[in-house]
């Protein structure tokens, strides 16, 4: 079965996790050096407003854990890097994923992008709320949106999601790789919504995935999500 993107994407998961620390731009850098054709982060916002990327949105600041959106950027530790930064040290030729933890931070995220040539229109804004980020359309007409959810959630029905997805123009459903089937693959490719699969981290499972279609991997291990993709276009 054919995906829509082709080549499907390879979104190395906080970058090359399983190589580096998460989320750092060590990581990050490592995972493009490796192959990855796209990456993904977390962002909060912090009380000056900077976007930063992490994962679980506290740290240790001031000899105490402490949410980031109440401390200033400078106040963080070091190996914490903004989305500024992480565009100044890669660059953007690279898919970017973004998990918008904290809602508001989606006007943040495309006001940096914006700052870097081509980097709006190879943004994936994800969140759990798929009504969220449809409001999020009214401010980027480049950015590709992203519901994040899982199969169980759909309480109308994953043929009436992929219908209400299309109708508020978000492009893409994101599913742990245990949710997806050939035939829920062709149901969102048939409304033309992108179907991405999070957590495939086997080579079987990557291998799986890419046979039903699907049109985006996340994975920890960027060298087996490559291997699999180069394989799976011979």
């Amino acid at each position: 079965m054919e995906s829509l993107l082709r080549p499907p994407i390879a979104f190395a998961h906080r970058g090359a996790r399983a190589h580096a620390p998460d989320n750092t731009l060590e990581s990050f850098r490592l995972a493009l050096r490796l192959g990855a054709t796209g990456l993904e982060t977390d962002v909060w916002v912090t009380a000056d407003g900077i976007a930063v990327l992490d994962h679980d949105g506290v740290v240790r600041a001031g000899g105490r854990r402490r949410n980031i959106s109440a401390v200033e950027r400078t106040a963080l530790p070091s190996h914490v890097p903004t989305l500024a930064e992480l565009y100044e040290t890669c660059g953007t030729d690279f898919e970017l994923s973004i998990d918008v933890k904290d809602a508001a931070a989606a006007s943040a995220i495309l006001a940096v992008a914006r700052d870097f040539p081509g980097a709006e229109a190879r943004l994936w804004l994800c969140h759990h709320d798929w009504q969220q980020v449809a409001q999020w359309r009214e401010l980027s007409d480049g950015a590709h949106l992203v519901d994040s959810t899982r199969l169980k959630r759909m309480k109308e029905g994953p043929e009436r999601r992929a219908f209400n997805l299309s109708d508020v123009g978000i492009d893409a459903v994101n599913l742990h790789h245990t949710d997806w089937t050939a035939g829920l693959t062709t149901l969102f490719h048939r409304f033309e919504r992108y179907a991405f699969a999070w957590d495939a981290q086997h080579e079987r499972v990557l291998a799986s995935l890419l046979h039903m279609g699907v049109d985006a991997v996340y994975s920890d291990h960027v060298d087996r999500m490559l291997a699999a993709v180069t394989e799976h276009q011979r």
